[in-house]
């Protein structure tokens, strides 16, 4: 050891120089780094200094200060110093010399401070130990070592029966645990444990688990230690064995398997030296534990998401409880080692997909994924797998992207290449990954890419041969989208980024797939996994945190949240919104406007829930009372228009849902097409339009989008295109129409049922007014070309697809204006002429070469003999002309362009708005006015040709084969009526068009017929109308009185618009027609006794509606009487009559029906504001005393002339016509109605005009019958109704009749009313004769009756029944039907009644509808039959006319012989069989009975009078 020697100087100079010097030669030993050798020159120096002492050269003391200093320089110097001792102690032991060892002890003793006993203990000799006082005996502590010893190293625990050596183990170790990076093969090694195996007689069980030891401590060297192992082990079973018994070791609590053992297990696994079954029996926990584990998790996530769901108001006892049980369960969170996860995380991991899908097979569905680490090592093999195919076609242009290492395993899935290849086993694995997909986002995005690109490859390869292939490969990525994808997302964190790059791939799937999807992902995803469950909770929870607080003011923080909410649970989200808006409509406005922080996909999501959320079948579409429509329904329907319009929703499965709902016969979704088209396109159906809104919906689309709608919706050039769009792109815009237009006619059949009347109307009218908005939508977006590809023919709509008439014209209108246009721009452009008149004639050529296929296939839509009489020239004009083609509302253009002025005005005087903006205003404005000016010059223009057309084709338009009133019937049922009703512009067009066929002077078209079949027959029309299109009606009836009114109010006028015009003449001349001379027209008086008449007529149809009780009676007729209140009543007996009708009803109605009392209690309101405009009756129309003559040439009230010339007067055809009317009406209601067809003959014929009176032979068979029937009506009780009183009181005798009404006058007589005074009044003014007249007839007529008298009892002495008819145009029947014509004329050119009291009368006659009835096929049958049904008219005209107010048109005697005399005995004997087989003969020969009495009987006049208005006033 003494390798290095002191100097001799230092010893003898210690104290002065050698102590420091040996200092600083330590310090310079510590300090240098030579691999150990350091030690030993430390060990030599401190032996030097120790030797020094024990020879005695140095003192103790000195040295021991000195070592004790040197402690400092390194940990390890005491331990260093005690081998010196430990030396020194055998070398002085061992000599003879005392005072050395005394020296050596002493030095000792002083170093035990800074020197470890323990240290000392086991370096030093006990003796030495004994001597330093550190043991008590060194003979014991000798005894004690040698036991220790022997129990360490010499007592066997086991014999060693196999005589194993612990050096071979030792060998086996050091040989494994070499340098492998040399030429070391597994083959030398294997030869090396072979020999040592051999040699020390090892067990190669052991051997083979030491090399799994080292082997375990090595992983990385896999490849030499497999290969080692397959060439060593034979038997796999033992293997398993073997690793089976390391898994079991580490089963104990709180035991954690190695990651390196599951790595063995793994790479043993994949070479296949073992089998998965054989190792899988070893592993924990067991499979059932497993299971109970994923069902309790799946329990308590459902009990989590079950408390937040219910309200609860905890205590802060129970708070404080949950918090502790929190806190237990953190401490127990550590689970058990999972060791079947451990290995299948590390199969994962070295990429043996094969046996890591057999282990998760065993478990649960997606239990094993739902722990991170599995999850994320699956995550990596995808990455892995789909990494070329991704670099490929994945890669956005830009993108760099980081290369990932492949796998160095060879068994690992094969790289795709192709996205078959993706079939292998990617699309498995993110299967088995499902929801946990969320752990990697940027695994997520690489799927999304992938499908993207793949989804442009399947639409852009259309090879037949591939296409199979690529529909397996879509509906992978649809299974993928469904299991992984969409769950995935609701488990990531609010990432907006991944919602879009989602929606980038769902954008190219059919919404069908999508909504398939997103019905999955809320209805079924949430369900099976416990984090979903508590996922959906939570959001569930949120949501209502939010929509709680959402307000106006706070929307845009609400929107934040719910978008970020929404990014990952849009159904969740939006299932509960839509589910409080159903609830609450005020929220409809602050969520719409909060949505706009939403990605893409969720607006997708959105409308798959609002359309969910529609079909919902639990939801029933109506209220209670089954009368309305749920206000559920009408919210979202509201929401739809909304959302839809505000943001960039794909809009085809709403549209296709609304399809597919009336596909299957159920309108009541119209609504939420209703309200799309109105918010997106800024189209409104509104029937309760202004005047001028009308107004301006008839001119051009700028003119109707400032000034028709009641919102002024602007920017909607976007959201239109859109729809159009969605419309075009899925072929649903002609499908829609087609549907509306047949549900709305199957709405009564199909829907109607046992639903309520009131809804039927309600839902028929909404079908109606969809298909006019949506076909108001198609027409005025669509271009020129994509509409008509799309609307097929007239015929083919109306025969193929049954598409009603009104329909199908209005759906092809548009197409027509369009083509007309185009063909009259290509005429022009062909031929270069500017003058006026050219460009007329081209437009008329172009309508001829537009019109004339469509005047060929409207012949197929009717029969044949509808055409004798309309041209299909005039149908299809009159079908396909607008108000927009008629008359230029110069008005409305003006108003519009004085509020751009003004608005103009208003910006420049407002200094608060910047300049800039200013100026961009006054721009908007200006350039809007210039538009509406441009666009009136070019309807004037357009107005000018069309009217230039119309008086071109106006000489062919009706041929009247058969009679005018034929040709007004046919007019009215096929055009007129139809299209009045169809929408409130239709209404005034139909009203114009009348106006200008009377203007444009059309042959053959009657005008005053026309106006009197419209104002006398509304009862039916009234009653068979929806609430909507009494509204049209009520504009239409309103716009044709505004022009009657016009020419009534006005002699000037009148001579000017209707004297000299065909429509008003009164006589047509079968020789030709040349304008008629005066004594053919109707003159001015006559025409206001017409127009009195008319206002009479409405007067009783009103209150006949009023008085039936009906609900749709009473509410039809209050919404046209409002309708028309400008125009009517005038008269102020009228008007009275209908005051006092509508404030009864306004009392019965209070509490019963409250919509039918508003709607009285408004018109009643209104009705009495109008009083002031009221005028008596005799202001009206002139009203003069009837002169006393023997002809019936002075009459009163009536059409008829007052106290003029018989001449001017005879010949009004259209009071005949009218009164006609009005006398059926009037037996109608004063006799028990008769069977339907001769109370239809009697209307037909009335308003016809063909009809002539009986002859007296069929009078005389009359009263033979009447005895019989009287005594069957007596017989009846007198109180049922007003009507069968009335009839039952003029059947009695008249001394009778008088004696009952005197009695009843005594019971009744104290009560009085204004009607009853004022027609005391008008009665005191009327003649004797008239009074007698009265009395005679059992109730109030107008003095007129005398005439009507005095020429029946000249028919009676004459027994020529037959009366002088008008000319006809039709040679069949000259001579016969012109007698009858102007027999009818004269029966019933009579004026209405000029006293209250016979106003009440007539309107309390009007209770009985049944009587009434539409014969338009009748009349068509036959020429014969014709014939006949006008004999049997005229029997009804003529026996109807003694019972109701009427006066004949005076004729003079002379006149009337003659036209007596050409009555042929045929038409004789038609009329007397014709009248055989209708009642009216019956009531002919009572009232010619009554009339006889009359004469005898005309002192008792005042007193008939009297008692009817008693009569009057009780009913």
């Amino acid at each position: 050891m003494a390798t290095l020697i002191l100097p001799g100087e230092w010893i003898k100079n210690w104290e002065k120089s050698g102590k420091h010097e040996f200092v600083q030669l330590c310090k310079e030993l510590t300090e240098k780094t030579d691999h150990g050798n350091e030690t030993k020159d430390i060990q030599a120096a401190l032996y030097e200094v120790c030797s020094q002492v024990v020879q005695g050269n140095l003192k103790i003391d000195l040295v021991s200060a000195v070592l004790g200093e040197m402690m400092e320089l390194r940990d390890d110097l005491p331990s260093i110093l005690a081998d010196v001792f430990c030396i020194l102690d055998l070398e002085t032991g061992a000599l003879e010399e005392k005072n050395k060892r005394d020296h050596y002890t002493h030095l000792v003793g002083a170093c035990l401070s800074f020197v470890p006993e323990a240290i000392l203990k086991e370096r030093l000799d006990p003796e030495t130990l004994e001597s330093l006082g550190l043991i008590k005996q060194a003979h014991q502590f000798n005894q004690k070592i040698v036991k220790i010893k022997t129990k360490l190293f010499y007592k066997q625990q086991k014999f060693n029966l196999l005589r194993e050596e612990n050096e071979g183990y030792a060998k086996l170790i050091t040989e494994l645990g070499q340098d492998l990076s040399g030429n070391i093969t597994s083959h030398l090694v294997l030869e090396s444990i072979k020999s040592l195996i051999g040699c020390f007689n090892l067990d190669p069980n052991r051997v083979l688990d030491i090399i799994l030891e080292v082997y375990e401590s090595r992983s990385e060297q896999d490849e030499f230690f497999l290969s080692l192992i397959k060439s060593y082990m034979c038997e796999p079973i033992t293997l398993c064995h073997i690793l089976g018994f390391k898994f079991k070791f580490y089963q104990e609590p709180n035991e954690e398997t190695p990651k390196s053992l599951y790595h063995i297990a793994a790479a043993l696994l994949n070479h296949k030296l073992i089998e998965l079954e054989d190792l899988y029996v070893h592993l924990m926990p067991v499979d059932a534990t497993i299971v109970e584990e994923h069902k309790r998790e799946i329990s308590e996530a459902k009990q989590i998401a079950r408390k937040l769901v219910t309200v609860v108001l905890p205590s802060e006892k129970s708070e404080d409880k949950e918090k502790e049980k929190e806190k237990e369960e953190e401490k127990n969170e550590k689970p058990p080692d999972n060791q079947k996860l451990g290995l299948l995380e590390a199969l994962l991991r070295i990429g043996d997909w094969h046996h890591a899908q057999s282990i998760m097979d065993q478990m649960p569905s997606f239990y094993a994924t739902s722990h991170k680490a599995i999850a994320l090592a699956l995550c990596q093999l995808v990455h892995l797998t789909v990494e070329p195919l991704y670099r490929r076609a994945g890669v956005p242009k830009g993108a760099k992207g980081c290369a990932l290492q492949p796998l160095k395993n060879k068994r690992a899935p094969q790289p795709t290449e192709s996205f078959e290849d993706l079939r292998k086993d990617t699309f498995s694995m993110l299967c088995y990954l499902g929801p946990h997909l969320s752990h990697d986002p940027i695994l997520f995005a690489k799927i999304v890419r992938l499908g993207k690109s793949f989804m442009k490859e399947y639409q852009s390869d259309g090879r037949p041969e591939v296409k199979d292939k690529m529909e397996i490969l879509l509906s992978c990525f649809l299974s993928i989208a469904d299991q992984v994808l969409l769950p995935s997302l609701s488990l990531m964190e609010c990432n907006a980024c991944m919602s879009e790059e989602l929606w980038g791939l769902f954008k190219l799937f059919p919404y069908q797939h999508r909504y398939r999807l997103y019905g999955q992902w809320k209805n079924e995803t949430y369900s099976g996994h416990p984090l979903l469950v508590k996922v959906k909770a939570q959001t569930v929870e949120r949501a209502k945190y939010i929509m709680k607080r959402l307000t106006k003011e706070n929307i845009k923080q609400s929107g934040r949240q719910i978008g970020k909410l929404s990014h990952s649970n849009p159904t969740i989200l939006f299932d509960y919104m839509l589910s409080q808006i159903q609830w609450y409509d005020n929220l409809i406005v602050p969520v719409v406007d909060s949505l706009k922080y939403l990605t893409s996909l969720n607006y997708d999501v959105l409308a798959y829930c609002i359309i969910e959320a529609l079909a919902n079948p639990e939801k029933e579409k109506m209220k209670h009372d089954d009368t309305t429509l749920s206000l559920w329904l009408q919210s979202l329907a509201s929401l739809c228009g909304a959302v839809f319009r505000k943001y960039p929703i794909e809009l085809a499965g709403l549209l296709q849902y609304v399809t597919n709902q009336l596909k299957a016969g159920k309108s009541f979704d119209l609504l939420i097409l209703k309200e799309v088209v109105q918010k997106m396109a800024g189209i409104e159906i509104t029937d309760e339009m202004t005047s001028e809104q009308l107004e301006a919906m008839t001119g051009g689309e700028q003119l109707k989008a400032e000034g028709g709608y009641f919102g002024q919706i602007r920017n909607t050039k976007k959201s239109s295109q859109r729809l159009k769009d969605a419309l075009l792109d899925h072929e649903l815009a002609l499908p829609l129409c087609l549907l509306m237009a047949q549900q709305r006619n199957g709405v009564v059949f199909l829907e109607g049922g046992e639903k309520h009347l009131k809804l039927v109307g309600h839902l028929y009218d909404q079908c109606h007014d969809t298909l006019v908005q949506f076909g108001g939508f198609l027409a005025s977006n669509l271009s020129t070309e994509d509409y008509i590809k799309r609307v097929p023919s007239i015929d083919v709509l109306c025969n193929q697809f049954h598409t009603p008439h009104d329909a199908a014209f209005f759906l092809s209108r548009p197409m027509y204006a369009h083509q007309i246009l185009s063909k009259y721009e290509e005429l022009k452009k062909a031929e270069k002429g500017n003058r006026q008149q050219q460009k007329v004639t081209k437009y008329v050529a172009a309508c001829e070469q537009v019109m004339m296929p469509v005047h060929e296939a409207v012949m197929s839509l009717h029969p044949a003999r509808v055409w004798d009489d309309l041209r299909p020239q005039f149908y299809a004009t009159f079908w396909s002309l607008t108000m927009y083609d008629l008359a230029v509302p110069h008005a409305a253009y003006e108003r519009e362009v004085n509020k751009l002025r003004v608005q103009i005005k208003a910006i420049e005087e407002n200094s608060e708005i910047p300049l800039n903006k200013k100026k961009k205003e006054k721009e908007r404005c200006t350039a809007l006015q210039e538009k509406l000016q441009e666009e009136e010059k070019k309807q004037m223009e357009h107005v000018q040709r069309v009217l230039h057309r119309l008086k071109l084709e106006k000489d062919s338009w009706l041929l009247t084969k058969s009679t005018k009133n034929e040709t007004i019937t046919k007019f009215l049922q096929l055009c007129l009526f139809p299209r009045c009703i169809f929408s409130s512009i239709d209404a005034v067009y139909c009203a114009r068009f009348v106006e200008l066929v009377h203007q444009q002077k059309t042959p053959n078209f009657c005008t005053l017929l026309c106006y009197d079949r419209v104002f006398s027959a509304i009862i039916y029309t009234v009653a068979s109308c929806t609430e909507n299109e009494s509204h049209r009606y009520g504009r239409f009836l309103c716009c044709m009185l505004e022009t009657v009114t016009r020419w009534h109010s006005n002699r000037a006028v009148y001579e000017k618009e209707c004297v000299n015009y065909p429509g008003f003449l009164t006589i047509f001349r079968a020789a030709g027609f040349d304008g008629g001379n005066k004594a053919d027209q109707l003159d001015y008086e006559n025409f206001r006794h017409v127009v009195h008449k008319w206002h009479y007529m409405l007067t009783k149809a009103s209150v006949h509606c009023l008085e039936t009780g009906d609900y749709t009676h009473i509410r039809n007729i209050l919404i046209v009487l409002t309708k028309i209140l400008p125009c009517y009543p005038k008269v102020l007996n009228l008007g009275q009559a209908l005051e006092c009708r509508v404030h009864k009803i306004c009392l019965e109605e209070k509490d019963k029906r409250p919509d039918l009392y508003a709607l009285a209690m408004g018109y009643s309101g209104r009705l009495k504001s109008q009083k002031v405009h009221m005028v008596p009756e005799n202001e009206f129309h002139h009203k003069d005393q009837p002169a006393r003559s023997a002809t019936p040439a002075s009459q009163q009230n009536g059409p008829g002339s007052t106290g003029k010339p018989a001449a001017n007067t005879s010949k009004t055809e259209e009071g005949g016509f009218e009164d006609g009317d009005r006398v059926k009406d009037k037996s109608q209601g004063t006799t028990k109605p008769v069977n339907k067809a001769n109370s239809t003959a009697a209307k037909v014929t009335t308003s016809n005009g063909n009809g002539a009176l009986n002859s007296t032979k069929a009078v005389k068979d009359d009263k033979e019958k009447s005895g019989k029937e009287k005594k069957e009506k007596k017989e009846k009780t007198p109180g049922s109704t007003p009507e069968t009183t009335k009839a039952e009181s003029r059947r009695e005798k008249q001394r009778d009749e008088r004696a009952g009404k005197e009695e009843r006058l005594l019971r009744e007589g104290k009560e009085k009313t204004p009607k009853a005074d004022r027609e005391k009044v008008k009665l005191d003014e009327k003649s004797g004769k008239d009074d007698k007249a009265k009395a005679g007839n059992g109730e109030p007529v107008e003095p007129g009756r005398d005439a009507v008298k005095e020429s029946k009892n000249k028919e009676k002495g004459d027994r020529n029944a037959a009366t002088a008819t008008l000319k006809s145009p039709n040679p069949r029947s000259d001579s016969a039907e012109s007698e009858r014509d102007h027999k009818r004329r004269k029966l019933d050119s009579h004026s209405s009644p000029s006293h209250s009291s016979s106003v009440k009368d007539s309107s309390n006659e009007l209770k009985d509808p049944a009587t009434k009835d539409h014969a338009v096929n009748d009349r068509e049958a036959s020429q014969e039959s014709k014939r006949r049904k006008d004999e049997n008219g005229t029997n009804s005209s003529k026996n109807s006319q003694s019972t109701s107010p009427s006066c004949d048109s005076p004729l003079t005697p002379e006149k009337e012989k003659t036209k007596r005399s050409k009555s042929s005995s045929k038409e004789k004997a038609e009329s007397v069989k014709a009248e055989r087989t209708s009642s009216g003969g019956k009531k002919e020969s009572r009232h010619e009975k009554s009339e006889k009495k009359e004469k005898r009987d005309s002192a008792g006049g005042k007193e008939e009078k009297k008692h009817h208005k008693s009569s009057d006033k009780h009913r």
